[in-house]
């Protein structure tokens, strides 16, 4: 009876191994700005000209994920505004229902956070420090609340939004670590208390910048910050140089996270020029190679940012969409 029972154990041990090295590797894209695309009357075609979904556009080229942003009180401007919570909700459904992954990234402001501007949301702003954090909670679990309502299964949340600066400034700025290691935990606490199955992100800006990650996660790990995954943004264009002069310290930075913290990493931004097709492919083609290539299956997956915000729409030169309406050939990157 004790072999039997060993030999169960072993064959479940082995099922459970299996399943997790063949988890699959998330290809896709953060798509907020699309339902204020399609209600201005953007259209979306495919490479024979037809008019087609943009989700699908995107699927048909490899995509299996899509990144929601998520804002406070956000104002109706197309570009800068939406991203509300019934909005956020109205998004995932669409996806999940044509088969995508479904990641959100809570930005704790009324509009965009990023390194250079944490703003508070404006119904926040004067709240001292204790009700700061209860309402980082509360927001958070609302809004997680709503999905899981909506029948949304949410695989990952980001705690913030690129912030090597911390995040609802100055409360919560790194120069007040304890404050800000209470807001992210806030944050986690409140996505696991909806669904302890969702994956936790932290993310930081300029993926390739080791000792920016260092410094921030030695210090996340001095205040008992609790997150699953940590998300980087790889961006070459920002930091005037080719990916071939950066992609190695990507690489570097993915192997050393996960031994340095014990964790998964995934690149949940990245992008390229959007008149640079075939270096903007070879960017993602290398991108991809490198985090599947992060050892044990740690490296998650890539997710480019807003691809199909084509520029006459948003201004925005790192979209990977041609001024016809159609995808870029450097999306074909995501192919299998």
């Amino acid at each position: 009876m004790m072999k039997k029972i060993q030999v169960l154990l072993l064959v479940v041990t082995m099922q459970l191994s299996f399943a997790q090295n063949n988890v699959e590797f998330s290809k896709g894209a953060d798509v907020t700005w699309l339902p204020q695309m399609e209600a201005t009357g953007y259209q979306f075609y495919d490479t024979d000209g037809s008019k087609k979904d943009g989700l699908q556009l995107l699927k048909d080229r490899g995509m299996n994920t899509v990144r929601l942003r998520v804002f406070v009180n956000p104002s109706d401007d197309p570009r800068s505004g939406h991203c509300s919570k019934e909005e956020t909700v109205a998004l995932a459904q669409r996806a999940q229902k044509m088969g995508f992954r479904i990641m959100i990234n809570f930005h704790y402001s009324d509009s965009w956070a990023d390194p250079g501007k944490q703003n508070k949301p404006a119904a926040w702003k004067d709240l001292p420090f204790e009700k700061l954090a209860q309402e980082v909670y509360n927001h958070t679990f609302d809004v997680m609340t709503a999905l899981k309502k909506a029948k949304v299964k949410t695989e990952w949340v980001q705690v913030g939004n690129e912030i090597p600066g911390g995040m609802l400034w100055p409360e919560g700025s790194t120069d007040n670590w304890n404050q800000l290691g209470i807001l992210l935990n806030k944050g986690y606490d409140a996505v696991k208390a909806v669904d302890k199955s969702i994956k936790v992100i932290v993310h930081l800006d300029e993926g390739d910048n080791i000792e920016k990650f260092r410094t921030f996660f030695d210090n996340a790990k001095a205040q008992n910050v609790k997150y699953d995954v940590i998300g980087l943004s790889y961006y070459p264009f920002w930091v005037k140089k080719d990916y071939t002069e950066t992609i190695a310290n990507l690489e570097f930075n993915l192997n050393d996270l996960v031994t340095r913290y014990n964790t998964e990493v995934m690149v949940v931004e990245v992008g390229g020029e959007y008149d640079k097709v075939e270096n903007t492919k070879e960017l993602l083609e290398a991108t991809i190679k490198a985090v599947k290539n992060v050892p044990n299956n740690k490296g998650l997956g890539i997710l480019y940012w807003e691809p199909q915000g084509e520029k006459s729409w948003s201004g925005y030169s790192l979209s990977a969409w041609l001024e016809n309406g159609q995808p870029s050939p450097a999306l074909d990157a995501f192919k299998d």
